[in-house]
């Protein structure tokens, strides 16, 4: 059954006629993504340190945006946020009610990453971003009171398959200090073959044509989906990884892919727990004003990050 929270917000949209974000341009789909969100998220609650910052990346500086939940000067874990949105939309602001939920919850800092996006800058352009913050982090985790051997990355939807990648590619450089990854409904096969992309493929928000919609602007006609950087699912080895909480939705076109990528990880004998929300559709932590069974997703991801760096 589909969680009647989640019904009630499709059939709205149904009813008031809102087009897809991937029938515009993506200049214009990212402010249709920015406005939407005050709908279904709640005001910003206050945390005690919220700051912006410019750092230097692989293609000019990059954005970020620091979050500490409580008071304090103690060192302490930190989890490196990528946002969603299919490499093509998103940014701080969308994700931010997310980031300080989290700051908050789990104790931990949260630096949030706004990392290039397609199709102005196709892949690997956000892979090494991505990367590039996550050292960046690391090698300035004194000023930012950050316990460089208590780091994490996560991300949902896009974001967790940069964080898988950023997790993969850290290993391979023999950067192994990564504690743990956070994988919110991750992408983590291009090729899109899962069953669930045709079971869930239409009516439920994300659709299948929307998913191609932002592959193809951040892939591009020549990317190889069969590249690892893009499908984490298909990378050679999967052992020796940072340990991961995978959680998805069951009406999600992504639900198996995540499913997936959590069985190689357990497989490989990289630590994984995977949880299912049966009843929910992609995007739903996200929903926290509309959506209860979001905050139990916020709780549960912040609970298993801070176990993680504690």
């Amino acid at each position: 059954m589909l969680d009647p929270n989640a019904a009630a917000i499709l059939r709205l949209i149904e009813e008031k006629g809102v087009p897809p974000m991937h029938a515009e341009p993506p200049p214009l789909a990212r402010v249709s993504y920015r406005n939407r969100r005050f709908f279904a998220q709640p005001e910003p609650p206050t945390v005690s340190l919220i700051h912006d910052k410019r750092i230097p990346g692989p293609g000019g500086d990059l954005g970020i945006r620091i979050y500490r939940g409580t008071p304090g000067d103690d060192l302490r874990g930190a989890l490196v946020f990528f946002h969603g949105g299919g490499w093509v939309i998103g940014d701080l602001d969308t994700h931010d009610i997310v980031c300080r939920q989290l700051a908050l919850a789990g104790g931990f800092s949260v630096i949030s990453v706004d990392y290039r996006l397609g199709p102005e800058h196709r892949f690997p352009a956000a892979v090494d971003d991505c990367i590039a913050a996550t050292r960046w982090v690391r090698e300035h985790a004194q000023d930012l009171r950050i316990d460089p051997d208590r780091i994490a990355v996560g991300g949902d939807s896009a974001g967790g398959n940069l964080a898988a990648v950023v997790s993969i590619a850290l290993r391979d450089a023999g950067a192994a200090w990564l504690r743990f990854q956070l994988l919110i409904y991750p992408v983590s096969d291009m090729r899109q073959l899962a069953d669930s992309h045709q079971r869930n493929g239409e009516g439920y928000l994300l659709t299948a044509e929307a998913l191609r919609w932002f592959r193809d602007h951040y892939m591009g006609t020549d990317g190889d989906c069969n590249d690892w950087r893009a499908s984490p699912l298909l990378a050679a080895n999967l052992s020796g990884l940072p340990p991961a909480l995978v959680m998805t939705a069951g009406y999600d076109p992504l639900r198996d892919e995540g499913r997936q990528y959590a069985d190689a990880l357990s497989a490989a004998g990289t630590r994984a727990q995977y949880v299912c929300f049966e009843r929910q559709i992609h995007g739903f932590v996200n929903m926290m004003r509309v959506i209860p069974e979001a905050n139990t997703a916020i709780r549960m991801a912040a609970d298993a990050t801070a176990r993680a760096l504690s």
